[in-house]
């Protein structure tokens, strides 16, 4: 195989005006909230000296996040979704912006606001992000979309590898207030950018808006029991339960693997490295035929990479395996979008989306309790080994229970309603 048909496919910012604003303006955001990641722990265990309360913090975005995110979802689906993307990005600009002048009281920053940034950020900015989850699988072909997956994966992960770095010298040559000042700069031109988007209505609902009731239901019994788009937001489960490692890594590399601080921080930059790698040697995906097989093995290459790291007694084959690890996810990132935009009829797409965001959320927080429950138990090389047994049996079985994932494909025809279009094979 040729080199160039391994490279990712950039076609999708060639062929749209659109999707070159959102991808231009989805960078400039993950390199904001990269700064934002670095100095939102660090301030408040300055002023409080205590984990528990970044970890407070942290939990209050969380659930900030998951309601954002469903109310954004239903949002979405029932009017301007260029509208919902503008006042997401414009609340960071407010967000980031209290916190700058927080850093500049005369006596110490007050941590209520603190709080209270969190939650504004976390809310609003989930309208932003399901909204344009919603949107953006419209501004390309159908036959498109996993090329415009894997560049909004590899802006993702340029984001990560980068911007917390880059945050981090911030702070150190010039405080942490410079750093959200720069952070909410970023998020005005964001706004900038995306306020450029046509209006992006949704379409309109058959025989009338309904009630948000049953709005929300019709979105939830499509997702659960369309043949594609439901197993796949179940292995997404079981991906983000047991193949999610990185609540483990400080204990595995001082107990098993006997490194300090320094090795530590070099096992966790390695999935951003895997994924990155991915992302660029992304151009086979939009070629791919079987796209739900190829993404079963995407979460089986995830589950073994997990095992073969608790069975890891050195650091570079421990580096090594975490960056396989990163690379099966952004595979999986890829296909799992392609797959879901193409079955979701857009009318849909912000309630769907909504539920993926929503599961990631909650499946995050679970899967590291999960694993760092099993650790006290059975040490952390042995939960980590778990959690790879636990990955590939239930990809097994979801590949064995599910045809319709197994052998799913993406659409090249946009699905016209939640009973899909006769041309439609993953629907019954």
């Amino acid at each position: 195989m040729k080199l160039s048909r391994l490279m990712v496919d950039t076609s999708p910012l060639r062929l749209s005006r659109e999707f070159r604003i959102v991808f231009t303006a989805r960078l400039i955001s993950v390199f904001g909230l990269g700064f934002a990641a670095v100095a939102l722990p660090l301030q408040v265990y300055q002023l409080t000296g205590s984990s528990l309360m970044v970890a407070t913090v942290h939990t209050t975005t969380a659930v900030s996040v998951l309601a954002g995110t469903l109310v954004g979802g239903l949002l979405a689906d029932r009017g301007d979704r260029r509208r919902l993307i503008v006042i997401g990005r414009a609340s960071a600009v407010i967000g980031f912006g209290a916190l700058a002048a927080n850093t500049l009281l005369p006596d110490t920053p007050w941590l209520w606001v603190i709080y209270a940034a969190a939650v504004v950020n976390g809310m609003f900015g989930s309208f932003s992000a399901v909204a344009l989850q919603a949107a953006a699988p419209g501004f390309v072909p159908p036959e498109r979309l996993p090329a415009a997956g894997a560049l909004l994966a590899l802006n993702a992960e340029l984001g990560s590898v980068l911007a917390p770095a880059l945050g981090g010298v911030v702070i150190a040559a010039w405080g942490i207030g410079t750093n959200y000042v720069v952070t909410a700069a970023l998020s005005l031109v964001t706004t900038a950018l995306v306020w450029r988007l046509p209006r992006l209505d949704a379409p309109p609902a058959e025989g009338g808006r309904p009630s948000v009731a049953a709005d929300l239901r019709e979105g939830a019994v499509f997702a659960v029991r369309h043949r594609v788009v439901g197993p796949l937001l179940l292995l997404g489960l079981v991906q983000m339960l047991f193949a999610a490692p990185a609540v483990l890594i400080p204990e595995f590399t001082d107990k098993v693997l006997g490194g300090g601080e320094a090795l530590v921080g070099l096992l966790y930059t390695a999935p951003a490295l895997g994924a990155l790698i991915g992302s660029l040697t992304s151009g086979w995906a939009g070629r791919a035929h079987r796209t739900g097989g190829l993404l079963l093995a995407a979460v089986a290459l995830c589950g073994a990479a997990v095992l073969a790291l608790g069975a890891s007694p050195w650091a570079p084959l421990a580096f090594a395996f975490l960056v396989l690890l990163g690379f099966g996810q952004v595979v999986e990132e890829i296909l799992r979008y392609a797959l879901l935009q193409s079955h979701t009829p857009d009318r849909l797409r912000g309630r769907v989306n909504a539920v993926w965001t929503a599961q990631a959320t909650v499946g995050d927080s679970t899967g590291a309790l999960t694993l760092g429950a099993l650790a006290p138990l059975i040490g952390a090389a042995g939960a980590l080994m778990a959690g790879g047994v636990l990955t590939l049996a239930s990809t097994a079985l979801i590949a064995l229970g599910f045809a319709g994932l197994r052998t799913g494909r993406v659409l090249t025809a946009r699905p016209e309603s939640p009973s899909g279009s006769p041309s439609d094979p993953s629907v019954p």
